[in-house]
């Protein structure tokens, strides 16, 4: 009856829902009380919105973490609030009172956010910012001011430094040329512990020709805040653009950042709006090519294309860098890196862009040493990836979160994405340089982690399980399952590279024990139907396929989604009942848990992803990558195997008419369901 009542209500719900841009998110009923922010980023560096006209919320960089606040452990680190800005228009400043027909628009096509408004009967306002994809510490935002009668306007680049850092410095330069006169407004200033120096950098763009361009005017108003501003006249009907360009990033990105931040904005003045904008553009066209469309149901389409567009603005090729669970929308989690990454996020990235799933394993493949002397202070052989993860890859988890030395199958689940990173790419040499060294190091970390009870009982005890409201208890099913497969994923590298199987690594996997009551999988030894946070049991039929039976899927599934709670529970463990059903054949189910994987963790005004139902905490990539992956490969019947990604039959839900994927994988193909 539950289900029933709640699929009668999730279709009446998506039924209910106008038409909606498929590329387009747009708020035109601002309610600053019940505003949670989207996010504009380039895998590097993230702006989040603001209620308030000429502002953002947030500037994140990836990769810039100190030690401060929660946990006596890293953290990371609010950057220069570099696009902040104050307007008036005939002296009267703008803000939210004085404004009328005030509407923000995320464009997801072109990574796009913009903002307009009109000033009382004198003037139409709208402002565009962008992270820009091929910069990755840049960012433009574009002026656009139309006068309905004469007016004066004046405009102030506010660079403000956050309370928490500190030795804040404030310099102001103008470089003058026979060609152009560069204004630069930057500030640099101290991470908590001083062992980071953070700087930014701005400048404006005019469009007026050299020597009628504006005049800038610097202005200090106190340590942790300084501006530049210009004033221009405008004739009723007459339109004027300017922009603002402004670069952001640390000494843990490069070793002189007070000159390079300078050297970036002045790099990004002179390549001018227009070529920023051309090559910003391509390199999201270039990332669309791989993309997800639904025919039949606006709305999916919408959510869909926002997820995908999130998990792309929150990675980057051609680094070393992996996602939190909250990717760079802010400070949520630290910005550390969990499973969250490998088993949620990592999967969707890997068949649709190979080249940032790449940089999440290569994040990993650096702090392996690291991993190695984790395991070593634990006792064990191998390498024992860190529950939380940020710059160096030590254990950053908070003492008082048992999830740090126990929740270890973590390790198994850095290996596991390495694998597959090779078999979608079949990159051999990848696999001998980076995937091997990862899978070897594992294993051994499992064969050593295992107690070798006699004769065809190896358990794994004392460990906080997937489903984390269990805590040190032993043979934990996806624990167990996922070290078997990381032991057997060992084993098959060496056979392909031509090295010798190791015996113990085969006879290890062989006894770990998969425990059963009833005709159920166990989630470990004392499990006796309890309340579970999150999917655990259901994770060995997907990814794991360590349940294969379809008969035994469906009994577990059965079982344990009537244990999940209504609330408190994150998103990603909806999705995979989804993607389970699909492959079960039961489309209507599939649709119910596609629905509410969802619906209900949204946040107005763009829709955003909370981690659970009625949370305030967005944007949650991990729930966007189990979602991404429960289309992906349950509607879309996709498959990483052995010889790449595959299409398996598809299931579609009845309110879609097609489901088109393209750009997959290396070969970059399309799969087609109807």
């Amino acid at each position: 009856m539950r289900y029933r009542l709640l699929l009668a209500a999730a279709l009446l719900l998506a039924v209910a829902l106008p038409a909606q841009d498929p590329w387009k998110i747009t708020a035109a009923n601002i309610n600053p009380a019940n505003y949670y922010g989207i996010t504009v980023a380039n895998g590097m560096l993230g702006i989040v919105s603001a209620p308030e006209p000429f502002k953002v919320k947030d500037v994140v960089l990836a990769g810039a973490y100190d030690t401060y606040g929660r946990g006596r452990v890293s953290n990371f680190i609010p950057s220069f609030n570099l696009l902040n800005m104050r307007f008036d228009i005939d002296g009267r400043g703008i803000d939210a009172g004085s404004i009328s027909n005030f509407r923000q628009e995320l464009d997801m096509q072109n990574a796009a956010f913009t903002a307009s408004f009109d000033h009382q009967d004198k003037a139409t306002v709208t402002y565009t910012y962008y992270a820009l994809r091929h910069l990755p510490y840049t960012v433009l935002m574009d002026v656009s001011v139309t006068a309905k009668k004469d007016i004066r306007i004046n405009a102030a680049s506010v660079m403000a430094a956050p309370d928490l850092l500190k030795d804040v410095q404030n310099y102001y330069n103008e470089i003058d040329r026979p060609h152009v006169v560069i204004s630069l407004l930057t500030s640099s200033a101290k991470s908590p512990t001083g062992k980071m120096l953070m700087c930014a950098s701005n400048s404006f763009i005019f469009g007026e020709e050299h020597g009628h361009e504006p005049r800038v005017i610097h202005e200090m108003w106190d340590n942790n805040m300084h501006l530049m501003k210009f004033g221009k006249a405008l004739k009723a009907g007459e339109t004027y653009r300017f922009s603002i360009t402004g670069s952001s990033i640390t000494s843990a990105h490069h070793d002189d950042p007070l000159n390079e931040a300078e050297r970036l904005t002045i790099f990004a003045k002179l390549e001018g709006r227009d070529r920023l904008l051309q090559r910003h553009r391509q390199a999201w066209a270039e990332l669309w090519k791989s993309d997800i469309r639904i025919e039949g149901d606006a709305q999916s389409q919408q959510d869909i294309r926002s997820m995908l567009y999130h998990l792309y603005s929150f990675t980057r090729e051609g680094t070393a860098l992996s996602p939190s669970p909250m990717g760079l929308s802010g400070l949520g989690y630290n910005g550390h890196v969990f499973w969250d990454t490998e088993l949620w996020m990592y999967p969707a990235l890997l068949v649709m862009q190979p080249q940032i799933a790449k940089s999440m394993v290569e994040y990993r493949f650096q702090r392996l040493e690291t991993a190695k002397r984790n395991a070593f202070s634990k006792g064990y052989r191998g390498a024992m990836f860190p529950w939380e993860s940020a710059e160096t890859g030590v254990e950053e988890t908070p003492v008082w979160a048992l999830s740090g030395p126990f929740e270890q199958h973590i390790t198994a689940c850095v290996a596991i994405a390495a694998w597959n990173y090779y078999r979608v790419t079949q990159d051999k040499q990848w696999l001998r340089e980076k995937g091997w060294p990862i899978l070897k190091e594992t294993a051994e970390f499992w064969s050593s982690r295992v107690e070798r009870n006699g004769p065809g009982r190896f358990d794994i005890n004392n460990v906080v399980a997937a489903d984390e409201w269990a805590e040190n208890v032993n043979n934990n099913a996806f624990t167990n399952a996922a070290a078997r497969a990381n032991l057997q994923f060992a084993n098959q590298a060496a056979a392909i590279l031509g090295l010798p199987a190791n015996a113990d690594w085969a006879e290890v996997a062989k006894n770990i024990p998969i425990l059963r009551e009833n005709g159920i999988t166990k989630e470990h030894e004392t499990y006796k139907g309890e309340g579970i946070k999150q999917a655990d049991v259901n994770l060995l039929a997907y990814p794991l396929k360590e349940v294969t039976d379809p008969k035994q899927i469906k009994a577990d599934l059965d079982y344990y989604s009537e244990r999940v709670p209504n609330e408190g529970t994150p998103a990603m463990t909806q999705a995979v009942f989804t993607l389970l059903h699909a492959r079960l054949g039961d489309a209507d189910k599939a649709w119910y848990w596609f629905k509410d994987s969802y619906l209900p963790n949204l946040n107005p005004p763009f829709r955003v992803i909370a981690e659970t139902k009625g949370g305030t905490n967005p944007y949650f990539a991990t729930g966007a990558g189990g979602i991404l992956q429960s289309v992906l490969m349950g509607f879309g019947g996709l498959e990483i195997t052995d010889n790449g990604i595959i299409q398996q039959k598809g299931l579609l839900p009845k309110a879609w008419k097609s489901l088109t994927i393209t750009g997959i994988g290396v070969e970059r193909k399309t799969v087609v369901v109807k």
